[in-house]
């Protein structure tokens, strides 16, 4: 199985910000894969599970605000029995990254980012894909990260977030199937 997690924060008011496009990200591959999002009974998280591009999946949600991300994610990793390096993506956003620009990687620092230092610290190590979607526009990062991040995208940029997303979700699919150098390769090199 595949874990695919994407990382945000829980209810509507944090829906639609910059922050929660790794929500997105999954929301859109569960939509593509006609799958349903339910709620975990041991966990803190919303999952849907079933094949996603003719692999066996599970897609994630931690409903822990961002900082918190292992504590939904740890526990299914250890349950499962995954091999992180090989089985574990994890969808977020960037504010290192220009819009729409998207990175793939399999492993690397948090660079700064909560979710992911959760993550990293939980699970022992950074060898797991992480997908990195920009959502500084243009390229510049804000003064103030954190109300960025947390304040509700403006309708102007709205359009180019959803191809982003579409963009993500493409590369995830692309995850699932090919060599992630091959994924790398095509994905990250692009730009919008």
């Amino acid at each position: 199985m595949k874990l695919i997690v994407g990382l945000g924060n829980p209810g509507s008011r944090y829906r639609t910000t910059p922050h929660n496009v790794g929500y997105e990200v999954v929301d859109e591959l569960a939509r593509r894969a006609g799958l349903r999002w339910t709620q975990a009974r041991r966990i803190d998280a919303q999952f849907a599970d079933g094949e996603v591009v003719g692999a066996d999946c599970m897609l994630l949600k931690p409903t822990t605000y961002m900082n918190l991300s292992a504590d939904a994610v740890v526990p299914l990793v250890r349950g499962e029995n995954l091999d992180v390096a090989r089985d574990l993506l994890v969808a977020l956003d960037d504010a290192a990254l220009p819009l729409g620009r998207i990175r793939l990687r399999a492993e690397g620092s948090s660079a700064g980012h909560r979710g992911l230092e959760s993550l990293i610290e939980g699970l022992r190590g950074q060898k797991f894909a992480r997908l990195r979607c920009g959502v500084t526009p243009e390229g510049e990062p804000p003064g103030d990260l954190a109300a960025f991040v947390l304040a509700r995208w403006p309708k102007s940029l709205v359009s180019e977030v959803e191809s982003m997303v579409l963009r993500a979700a493409d590369a995830v699919e692309a995850w699932l199937t090919e060599d992630i150098d091959d994924v790398m390769s095509r994905f990250n090199r692009t730009g919008r």
